[in-house]
């Protein structure tokens, strides 16, 4: 059959061809990894299964729905390669938002690490445990930032097998996400045991990114909050927010004064407008442009070429 005798019953796989070949992410099988051999540490109660929560009456985000994952249990890393021609051997663990309830996965994780690859980054996108397990008794980041940490560890410790370099690993999140990253790359200790091998190499991050970032700040006194604490091994940062947002403005302004006073460099972006939870989805706001920002800074601290 030549492309002349083509009728409209084989437009639509034409459709579907023409866009995996427009985002190739779209169609790779991307690996997925285990972060605990086992059980992961302070599991006590069995969740129902893991599932997409996205309903028909959810907001849309530049004219799309955004997947919902909830009830996860049995966290994981997604591995997004970086081409071939573009592999630069920098590479950033990605921590979607959902308020410590659900992952806003694609996003705030999927469409993420392929933006990631564009530049010439290699992505993980980490599916961390939520719902907060027990929320009257224990901090709701507590299995958050412990899957953070260990993603840590074994993508620092398996750099030679992804083709990465192990010292220019980042860590971004956003909202909730943006509050285990941050901890994540604060907390100098595990908060967990150690497991394996893994858990031997250092556990920071080299760079953080901080997309309307949550848990700086108490909600009620915008106060920095007792456990973030930054002494000068804190890495680099980038700071993105909007002066709109419902989470409070102040947990960018505060961190960036707190690694300013550090002596840590960091760049801070505040906008008038936006809101939360816009992503990487371009829009007439300028807010949405923040990941071209977040490249500058890369390619100035030289973790992109330039």
């Amino acid at each position: 059959m030549t492309m002349r005798t083509i009728n409209l019953r084989n437009s639509g796989l034409l459709l579907l061809l023409g866009a995996l070949l427009a985002f190739p992410s779209a169609a790779a099988d991307h690996r997925i990894i285990p972060l605990w051999p086992e059980k992961p540490p302070g599991e006590i109660k069995e969740l129902p299964q893991e599932m997409d929560m996205t309903k028909p009456t959810d907001n849309l985000i530049a004219g799309r729905r955004l997947m919902r994952i909830g009830n996860v249990s049995t966290p994981t890393l997604t591995v997004y390669p970086a081409p071939a021609d573009r592999a630069n051997r920098t590479s950033m663990i990605v921590c979607p938002g959902g308020g410590h309830h659900i992952l806003a996965w694609d996003l705030e994780g999927t469409e993420v690490a392929e933006w990631l690859n564009s530049i010439g980054v290699t992505a993980f996108v980490l599916k961390y445990r939520v719902p907060t397990r027990d929320p009257e008794n224990e901090p709701r980041w507590r299995a958050a930032v412990q899957d953070a940490q260990r993603a840590m560890s074994l993508v620092r410790s398996r750099a030679m097998e992804f083709n990465i370099d192990p010292n220019r690993i980042g860590l971004m999140g956003f909202s909730a996400g943006g509050e285990t990253a941050l901890l994540a790359s604060l907390f100098e200790q595990r908060t967990y045991p150690t497991v394996d091998g893994a858990d031997r190499v250092p556990l920071n991050p080299n760079f953080t990114g901080l997309i309307y970032s949550a848990g700086a700040v108490d909600r009620k006194t915008l106060k920095k909050v007792d456990h973030v604490k930054v002494s000068s091994n804190a890495p680099p940062m980038f700071i993105a927010h909007t002066y709109d947002d419902g989470v409070p403005v102040e947990n960018a302004i505060v961190m960036f004064q707190e690694l300013k006073n550090a002596g840590v460099p960091a760049e801070l972006h505040i906008y008038s407008q936006g809101g939360h939870g816009y992503g990487l989805r371009e829009t007439y706001l300028p807010v949405t442009t923040w990941h071209h920002r977040l490249a500058d800074w890369m390619r100035l601290r030289g973790w992109l070429d330039k």
